[in-house]
């Protein structure tokens, strides 16, 4: 290996969004070398087979997706995506008509409730507007500095003038989503379950001037993604870029573990590898960007160190709120399928309906998790009946390509429930670690107020992925979440994660940020990070790409800056 090793692009951490930024800059004709800890990239978006014929997502599992420019810009299908979309919920009126899962079993929707819904998200448009609303909130840079951020120019806000003037309203900016709701919605249980979704989605109704993106991971989920999975899971998906990126030359190294970023008169030059990294070189050079796919709190601390950061700032990255929840993730493998009580039965998902949101009676219920999670900051504490809760029914998956292939027996993959970050646990961050079997009966005694037969008699296994096995097994993820930080009007689109690096520049020359915790909309939000991102990119000169580029319709070129927008390619006056 050269001594002098040299990219254009030098990567550190090839979790999804490293992945994704390494394709489109391949793409653009760049060198550009990824530097991974782990044995393989993914990050949250990886497959386990904790016994033969089981395959369980630890994490991601559902696609926050679909209206993404890259599966087009990136041509994924050449490079074997594909997609099972759930047959059972092709049709807006059966996706949210089907009911709701309450104590006293499923409830349906109100026609009231049907027909807001479908307004606020667009699908009453002539055109339906849906996909355009999701663009605008989540796949779009934000404004440059000079631009003032108001009713008049925050891109969801043009959208709802434009296809549907009646519901716009400068209020829109100040309200929760449940504010939103009892305006449009009728029924509460139906305005708990979306709230639901949306928090376990990494956005909550009860934050405040969030309503319209809260609503955007709700339906970029469950209308735009058809509550469907990639086939062969989120890690085929994955692969379908890793494969792109490598197409176009990029270079990939597996346990290659950044122990720096080297910064030297006060630009980001390159990496230096830790000591135990799998290749002899351990300094590798950039010559025009380092691209940051750690998250926000490392990459400052320990990857930059405070010799290169002014002090305010760093004081400022380390004390962003990681308020919104961790995910403890169970799956559960029986001797024969589960089943939901009758009471929780419906004729489009049979006796697997029960296992959506539950429960949704009332709000009250809602906020006493809400408090356990972000309050009492301990391990749960809410009574197993009243414990919100959500699973994944295996007709999510396509009977050709199904969990588990085991004979005779049946993996329901995931359950989640929110808990404390493990950052804020009042214990110790392991501290939920130590009461596992304790806390998957309990998951269980929850579990079984929806399904009648999970007894010891049928389980086979009972798997659990911790917040804290979470972050040691995927160290980008803040929180244990997807997201990472929580996402309210201090911490949205221009402000995230602090208004001078909501660009993903950062105050070093040449190091940009991609990590799901560095930038709206998060990582949920798929190739959003890194299509936002590409703009700014574009704008500092650093990436040209072909006739196969688009950007934002509502994407603003920063003053002297070269424009993203094809033809236009001049810096902007």
């Amino acid at each position: 290996m050269s001594v002098d090793e040299r990219y254009d692009i030098v990567i550190a951490g090839g979790g999804f969004n490293g992945v994704t930024t390494a394709a489109y800059l391949a793409k653009c004709g760049l060198s550009v070398c990824v530097l991974e800890e782990r044995i393989e990239c993914g990050g949250a978006c990886e497959s386990t087979e904790p016994i033969a014929g089981v395959r369980i997502n630890p994490h991601a599992m559902l696609m926050y997706g679909a209206p993404a420019p890259g599966f087009e810009q990136l041509e994924l299908w050449k490079y074997g995506f594909r997609m099972d979309w759930n047959p059972l919920l092709q049709d807006l009126t059966k996706q949210v008509g089907r009911g709701a899962n309450t104590t006293e079993g499923m409830l349906p929707m109100s026609e009231k409730d049907i027909m807001g819904f479908a307004r606020i998200t667009g699908m009453l448009g002539d055109p339906p507007f849906l996909m355009e609303l999701l663009r605008a909130t989540l796949w779009c840079p934000p404004h440059p500095p000079e631009v003032e951020v108001n009713a008049d120019t925050i891109p969801f806000m043009q959208v709802y003038k434009k296809h549907d003037p009646g519901m716009w309203t400068e209020e829109l900016l100040e309200m929760t989503l449940f504010d939103l709701m009892d305006e449009y919605l009728e029924t509460e249980h139906m305005k708990v379950q979306q709230a639901m979704i949306c928090w376990y989605s990494g956005s909550a109704a009860h934050w405040e001037g969030m309503a319209i993106p809260t609503l955007a991971y709700n339906i970029t989920l469950t209308l735009a993604g058809k509550v469907s999975v990639p086939r062969g899971s989120m890690h085929a998906y994955l692969h379908s870029i890793f494969r792109c990126a490598v197409d176009h030359g990029a270079v990939f190294r597996t346990c290659c573990p950044v122990d720096e970023i080297i910064v030297s008169n006060g630009r980001a030059v390159g990496v230096r590898l830790r000591d135990d990294a799998a290749t002899a070189e351990k300094t590798i050079w950039a010559d025009k960007a380092v691209i940051s796919d750690v998250d926000l709190k490392q990459t400052f601390n320990k990857l930059i160190g405070p010799q290169h950061v002014d002090k305010s700032l760093l004081q400022r990255v380390n004390d962003i709120s990681l308020k919104g929840g961790s995910i403890y993730v169970s799956h559960i493998l029986t001797r024969e399928r589960l089943r939901s009580r009758p009471q929780f039965h419906s004729e489009l998902m049979g006796d697997e309906a029960g296992l959506g949101p539950y429960p949704c009676d009332s709000r009250e219920i809602y906020f006493e998790h809400v408090a356990d999670v972000d309050s009492h900051k301990g391990n749960p504490t809410v009574p197993p009946e009243r414990l919100m809760w959500l699973g994944t029914p295996t007709n999510r998956f396509n009977v050709h390509h199904p969990q588990c292939t085991r004979p005779d027996q049946y993996i329901i993959s995931p359950f989640y429930v929110l808990v404390p970050p493990p950052e804020y646990h009042v214990e110790s961050p392991d501290a939920i670690d130590k009461k596992k079997e304790e806390l998957n009966a309990y998951m269980r005694q929850a579990f079984s107020q929806v399904i009648e037969n999970l007894d010891s008699d049928n389980i086979v296994y009972h798997w659990a992925n911790t917040p804290y096995e979470s972050e040691f097994r995927n160290t980008g993820l803040i929180g244990g979440t997807y997201c990472g930080t929580r996402q309210c009007d201090d911490q949205w689109w221009t402000q995230r994660p602090l208004p001078e690096m909501a660009r993903y520049r950062t105050p070093i020359d040449g190091l940009y940020l991609c990590h799901q915790t560095a930038a709206y909309p998060g990582g949920l939000c798929l190739m959003a990070n890194t299509y936002n991102l590409m703009h700014s990119l574009i704008e500092d000169g650093l990436a040209e790409p072909g006739e196969w580029w688009y950007p934002s319709p509502w994407y603003i070129p920063e003053k002297g800056k070269i424009s993203a927008v094809p033809r236009e390619g001049k810096v902007a006056a």
